[in-house]
């Protein structure tokens, strides 16, 4: 079960994220998509070690605690501010309402 497939949108921000020079200028759009691709490999990843959890409020739970942390990787390792991880958090969540 892949949410997002491996040359999705969400996997080449993904990638540009992730390789990207320290201080990059990341646009929140570019690094929620990357975060939302982190979630759903991370909540795959989730399932298959422990199985589909209880109810949707608590796949939702996980998927934006897996972005979230994601976000809070990049943003420190990247040098961006709080508006971007702020921005980055809310349009990975709404990314991801979209897809589950």
């Amino acid at each position: 079960m892949s949410f997002f497939s491996d040359d999705s949108e969400q996997a080449q921000a993904w990638d540009q994220v992730n390789n990207a020079p320290h201080k990059a200028e990341l646009s929140h759009e570019l690094l929620a998509a990357a975060a939302s691709y982190e979630a759903a490999k991370a909540y795959e990843k989730h399932v298959a070690d422990n199985g589909e959890p209880d109810s949707h409020a608590t796949r939702n739970e996980l998927l934006a605690t897996f972005a979230g942390g994601f976000i809070d990787r990049i943003v420190e390792t990247k040098g961006l501010d709080f508006i971007d991880k702020e921005k980055a958090q809310y349009h990975a969540k709404k990314q991801l309402e979209a897809q589950f």
